[in-house]
């Protein structure tokens, strides 16, 4: 059980504490930065759809690092699961809001089911527009605080066989960059984390095979690290190698590169 911090922890907790709240927390990076924040000293507001994988992490949570924990079940591609959430911890004194939750599809659009489309456009923007609008006004309220918005690899350029999933992603991506200015006035921190292929769930859910990607635990500690230090963070070595590879290539250029990248792991 910790209960010593370090000087960058005890700083942490001072910037970010008491409360904060990680969206798809049950697996993934959004698990492993519910854990890196309760090291940190932070209480945890963890939501997820599957609550039996919440209860578990909340347990490890309480008996590693003796912080108080929130379980809250909810589909965030529904409006009335985003006012529960506001609602539930309207108490607590949040000061970081990690919105991680989020999937993806891969395919020709046009042979994807247009309701599954929709409601990945709900996830991975709306929920996040909404709670990135009412806690940047909690946090501003407060002067001081953080909001980190998971973007991706994919957000720079279209990407054919993602076409929707990347698009959500550049959402997310330039909703960071004008975050970061309009907030920093308040003492409030927002960046962007632009990871590359991970090894989690998503890659299940959206139906491709990964070769080379990284733990999600590195990406938690990377883009964590980075809070108020930067406007975007591409956590992890990957995701750094494909920015470079890709960084002196027209936009139309990168598009190519990343159609032969999803041919790949859709070859399966």
């Amino acid at each position: 059980m910790m209960n010593k911090y370090t000087k960058q922890q005890i700083a942490f907790q001072k910037k970010y504490g008491d409360w904060a709240i990680v969206t798809g927390a049950s697996e993934g990076v959004g698990r492993e930065m519910a854990l890196s924040l309760a090291e940190r000293g932070l209480n945890v507001v963890l939501v997820a759809r599957r609550v039996e994988l919440l209860e578990r992490l909340s347990e490890t949570i309480k008996k590693e690092f003796n912080v108080q924990t929130m379980v809250i079940s909810a589909d965030l591609s529904e409006i009335s699961a985003l006012k529960s959430l506001v609602q539930s911890t309207s108490a607590l004194n949040i000061g970081l809001l990690i919105a991680n939750a989020g999937y993806g599809t891969s395919g020709p659009l046009i042979n994807a089911d247009l309701q599954t489309e929709l409601n990945m456009l709900d996830v991975n923007c709306r929920a996040l527009l909404v709670l990135s609008h009412h806690y940047g006004k909690r946090f501003s309220t407060q002067k001081k605080g953080g909001i980190v918005l998971m973007s991706s690899i994919m957000a720079f350029q279209g990407v054919p066989n993602m076409a929707n999933y990347a698009a959500t992603k550049a959402y997310v991506q330039t909703l960071a960059e004008g975050l970061h200015i309009e907030l920093a006035p308040y003492g409030v921190d927002v960046h962007a984390s632009a990871p590359g292929p991970i090894n989690t769930g998503f890659s299940t859910r959206s139906n491709l095979k990964m070769g080379a990607a990284a733990h999600p635990k590195t990406i938690a500690s990377d883009t964590l690290n980075a809070l108020g230090k930067s406007t975007t963070v591409r956590p992890g070595f990957l995701a750094k190698l494909l920015e470079y590879s890709l960084k002196l290539l027209p936009r139309w250029g990168r598009v190519r590169v990343m159609q032969l990248v999803t041919k790949g792991m859709m070859s399966h």
